[in-house]
């Protein structure tokens, strides 16, 4: 990279003083998965536009590092106990080592590599395919993945693609394949329950994508024994963010909400350890038992399967009150919603305690989850 005479400071610097003993490598490093699916066309035209410009540019050329090395050897070698962990996840590798599950990958990896230095005649033109299982093994998304810090529901898939990676390697190189590689690192049963584990932005489109819902908290509510009676919501994922709480409700296979199910969802919550005003539950066969006798700030109606919303705040003398709304909904696969923390009055730190009511035109169905409320707090 040669400076030019157009950069801004070219009257403050003596031209002399400004140009180069050799160019300078400038990296351009761009995240390989993360952003794309939000650019038009998965980033296609905007790489396209900025390798473009870069090409024309008329102070830049394009190299890779080892182009540029082979033009410019290095005069100098930093010491190693001078450089610093490169990872953008708190300075560490503790994301991708350390823990028990992660560290029994990583000694698979190391034993299957030490089983290829010993096929020397193995090269990668004579024996492309052992290479290729390799490389994919030494991807770091797999340690990402394991053991705790993150999950997802593809990770059971994950293990064993990692594991069939290994298994190839040993499969080109003729070499007996380890017991321990037919099992799973770990095990991958998810908890029936789990509380938020961060902070969660899904998309509102009832798609009921796993990516957005993957940090919520989660309860399952129908097939957990003969002790629970049935409900036609099979799971109900939650959590927040600082604009917004979030709902999801999955209904059984098959249901259609608002079709096969009850056509009202009712949102009851207060804020414990605040004084407001608190009002009863209005629908109709309504049982006399906690949690449906206690009384509410805050109420969301959405009739289904319209998604026609309704929300009112509670007043004196157990009265209700309608106030205006920015609440998002979709129902396709899941129903999903998300209510504004704008439309609350609410402080940060509050503590929410939420109970679901499935109700059938103003008469009580049943109500979600069988024994507990939903608590969470204001962020």
């Amino acid at each position: 990279l040669q400076p030019t005479d157009d950069d801004d400071e070219a009257e403050e610097i003596n031209p002399r003083d400004r140009r180069l003993e050799k160019p300078h490598l400038v990296t351009i490093a761009l995240d390989g998965e993360n952003c794309w699916e939000f650019y038009q066309q998965d980033g296609k035209p905007f790489l396209e536009y900025l390798y473009q410009q870069l090409s024309e540019h008329q102070g830049i050329k394009l190299v890779t590092v080892s182009e540029y090395l082979d033009q410019f050897p290095p005069t100098a070698t930093l010491p190693s106990a001078k450089l610093h962990s490169g990872s953008w996840v708190d300075g560490s590798f503790t994301t991708w080592i350390g823990d028990p599950v992660k560290n029994r990958a990583w000694d698979l990896l190391t034993e299957a590599r030490q089983v290829l230095a010993k096929h020397p005649e193995a090269t990668e033109e004579a024996n492309p395919g052992a290479w290729e299982a390799l490389y994919a093994a030494e991807g770091s998304d797999w340690f990402w993945w394991f053991g705790e810090g993150h999950s997802s529901n593809q990770d059971a898939m994950f293990d064993q693609l990692f594991r069939e990676h290994l298994i190839a390697l040993y499969k080109e190189l003729d070499e007996p394949i380890p017991d321990k590689l037919y099992h799973p690192l770990e095990s991958h049963e998810q908890p029936l329950n789990a509380k938020p584990q961060s902070f969660i932005h899904p998309l509102i489109d009832g798609q009921a994508d796993e990516q957005d819902w993957d940090c919520a908290g989660r309860i399952t509510v129908a097939g957990r024994g003969t002790m629970h009676k049935s409900s036609l919501v099979q799971r109900i994922y939650y959590g927040f963010d600082h604009l917004k709480f979030y709902f999801r409700f999955d209904f059984q296979a098959g249901q259609k909400a608002g079709v096969d199910t009850p056509n009202e969802l009712h949102l009851y919550w207060f804020y414990a350890d605040q004084t407001l005003y608190n009002s009863p539950i209005v629908l109709e066969q309504l049982k006399d038992q906690a949690p449906l006798n206690y009384h509410y700030r805050h109420h969301l109606k959405l009739k289904l399967p319209t998604l026609e919303a309704h929300f009112e705040e509670a007043i004196d003398y157990g009265n209700w009150e309608t106030r205006e709304h920015h609440i998002q909904s979709a129902v396709d696969k899941s129903l999903e919603l998300a209510v504004p923390w704008s439309n609350l009055s609410v402080q940060p730190d509050w503590g929410l305690n939420i109970l679901v009511v499935l109700a059938q035109d103003g008469t009580f169905v049943e109500h979600l989850p069988e024994d507990a409320l939903i608590p969470f707090n204001v962020p």
